[in-house]
């Protein structure tokens, strides 16, 4: 195969597709801005020996291909892991997803009626097309509890009212979860009468590195280099020239010693942010239109406050989400219940304090040691360690961790991609910044496993758009279960 593919990023996506053309002996290099780390948002950032996984990643796929390519990428180093994640509500822990019996149990017998009856009113009077996040989670679960479950921690997440939140983001997270389904899984856990059919239930185990995400990724990119291809750390893409009389590219990048380069390549995968793509890189440059939509696109930083403190045994699940206004934390990860390996003394334990932000804000301006002290005073607000068992702390800021799903944000991405496919054919995006969609890590690699079978196809067969849009919730159901004609989830179908 005569290719040369030019992969912007070396996160889940980039790696894979870089991997899976590499099988196919096309050439490729792939080009990441970090100078230390590969695998975006899917890294494992160290510290004093201890391991941290930046955005907290269950490896669970409902597609095979994608399970079988974990598999043989790491063979030995992936655990089974038992899956646990509660929400802290006034000082009390609620399992999440919502087990109804439990919730309604613990909020006591009046503030259970009310969400109750509250369920009841949004089933007879649901809210017609419902555009915004608080709209579908008030449809699915009522008003009560979406303003108790929902509501502090989203607006947290995302630095806007839940109003101004696209339903697609609730569609995708959480979609075939209600109130409803809560109460039916609580019910009916084992398999139906017929037996062809098994009752979707979540899932309570899943795969996971043993030194964390970064692991994994850290094995592809060097599976990669043994392919005769190259990853290049510390490089900087800024522009990416595309010649349509030659149908080639022309990709420009500094590297960490600040010289430029140059590559020439007859495909660009990126997974660079959508909008530093259209605005920065293209040339020649996309329309008036495309860029005022690019220039529209958001997206949330957050940043990570690391506690090493002694191990009291305060709580196993892998993270807690936090409903308390008092406190700015929204989530907390607990790093050795990802994978004890991950924690280099066994008399110690290491949290992960999650703060999200946008990039110039008072909490990413913060300068390190008032937010690791922020982040004690916080812990311990909420009873979960006591500030003479912390010992040490350090950060760690992820600058556009998540796309934003405003109401706005859908118009601008077809725009976008309509201009991108009509100029510049040989150009991929894949991933949740190249595509601004918030896909699990398993819908990034499906992206690229699909863009890869598209070049070596020589045309767009699959359209990756589809990945993730009509699937039912990303942890209920078996692992690998799902295999069709790509192997993958039956979601993505064949553009006509």
């Amino acid at each position: 195969m005569q290719t040369h593919v030019v992969v912007i990023g070396a996160g889940p996506a980039g790696l894979t597709a870089a991997y899976l053309l590499g099988k196919e002996n096309a050439q490729v290099t792939v080009l990441e801005a970090d100078p230390v780390y590969v695998g975006g948002i899917a890294r494992t950032a160290t510290y004093k020996g201890y391991c941290f996984d930046i955005g907290g990643h269950r490896f669970f796929s409902k597609s095979s291909e994608v399970e079988a390519l974990w598999t043989e990428l790491l063979p030995n180093d992936m655990l089974d892991r038992p899956r646990s994640s509660r929400i802290l509500y006034r000082k009390r822990f609620f399992a999440y997803p919502l087990k109804a019996f439990d919730a309604l149990r613990k909020l006591g017998i009046i503030e259970s009626t009310r969400c109750v009856l509250s369920y009841i009113k949004a089933k007879l009077f649901p809210i017609k097309n419902p555009i915004s996040f608080s709209d579908w989670v008030t449809n699915n679960f009522g008003y009560r509890l979406f303003s108790i479950f929902f509501k502090t921690y989203t607006e947290k997440v995302w630095g806007m009212r839940c109003d101004q939140i696209s339903a697609d983001w609730a569609a995708q997270r959480i979609k075939g979860l209600s109130l409803f389904t809560a109460i039916k899984n609580a019910l009916f856990t084992r398999q139906s009468n017929d037996k062809n059919k098994l009752i979707k239930t979540l899932i309570d185990t899943f795969r996971y590195p043993r030194k964390g995400p970064g692991m994994l990724w850290e094995a592809c990119a060097q599976k990669i280099t043994e392919q005769g291809n190259q990853v290049l750390l510390g490089c900087n893409v800024y522009r990416c020239e595309y010649q349509s009389t030659e149908n080639k590219w022309l990709v420009q990048y500094r590297d960490n010693k600040d010289e430029i380069h140059t590559i020439s390549a007859s495909h660009v995968i990126s997974s660079a942010p959508m909008r530093e793509l259209a605005l920065n890189y293209l040339r020649p440059f996309v329309s008036p239109p495309a860029l005022e939509a690019a220039n529209d696109l958001q997206y949330r930083d957050f940043l990570i406050v690391v506690l090493i403190l002694k191990d009291r045994n305060q709580f196993s699940d892998n993270w807690i989400y936090i409903h308390d206004k008092d406190v700015d934390v929204a989530r907390v990860q607990n790093f050795k219940s990802w994978s004890p390996d991950m924690v280099p003394q066994v008399d110690m334990c290491c949290y992960g304090l999650e703060y999200f932000c946008f990039n110039g804000d008072r909490l990413w301006a913060a300068n390190d040691d008032d937010l690791i002290a922020k982040a004690k005073r916080e812990i311990v607000h909420l009873g979960l360690a006591e500030a003479s068992d912390i010992v040490d702390g350090t950060v760690v800021r992820q600058p556009r961790a998540y796309p934003v799903y405003d109401n706005s944000y859908q118009k601008h991405v077809d725009i976008i991609r309509k201009e991108l496919e009509a100029k510049f054919p040989t150009l991929y995006l894949v991933g949740r910044n190249g595509m601004h969609k918030y896909n699990n890590q398993d819908h990034a690699m499906m992206t690229a496993m699909l863009t890869v079978k598209n070049i070596l196809a020589n045309q767009r067969i699959y359209d990756v758009w589809n990945v993730n849009q009509d699937a039912e919730y990303h942890e209920s159901g078996t692992a690998g279960a799902q295999s069709g004609e790509l192997g993958l989830r039956e979601v993505p179908g064949r553009v006509i």
